[in-house]
């Protein structure tokens, strides 16, 4: 997660709070470090997931997600996401089907910083895009 990272995000779309932009912001919060918004943390990890290559070529739909924040995520830490499929069932078409996973955002300590389960309408096949 780099310096760049958050800045790009935070003024793209509209994290303007000091609490993202000033290291001063984030001590004031009582953090050791530049915090990174959540909603950062999760686009990060969906795609690490996408371009793993487990999923790519197959995405219909995103249908929605539990997240849950579990710790701070910040500028320099590294993330790796581990998903494991809990459930998953073929459509009435038959050539696509609903898939849920729980994926676990880890930093580079080993801490669980994330933890969502989202749910994809995803094709049978791959399809190159």
């Amino acid at each position: 997660m780099t310096e760049t990272d958050l800045m790009v995000y935070a003024t793209q779309f509209g994290f303007v709070e000091g609490l993202f932009l000033d290291a001063t912001g984030s001590e004031r919060a009582g953090y050791s470090g530049r915090l990174v918004p959540g909603s950062l943390v999760m686009s990060i990890a969906e795609g690490l997931i996408i371009s793993g290559g487990a999923i790519a070529g197959t995405g219909i739909a995103y249908l929605g997600a539990d997240v849950q924040v579990k710790g701070p995520t910040f500028v320099n830490d590294t993330l790796q996401v581990v998903a494991e499929v809990v459930e998953a069932r073929m459509t009435s078409a038959g050539d696509r089907g609903i898939v849920t996973t729980r994926n676990e955002v880890f930093n580079q300590d080993e801490q669980i910083v994330m933890v969502y389960t989202p749910t994809r309408m995803i094709r049978a096949e791959h399809v190159d895009d």
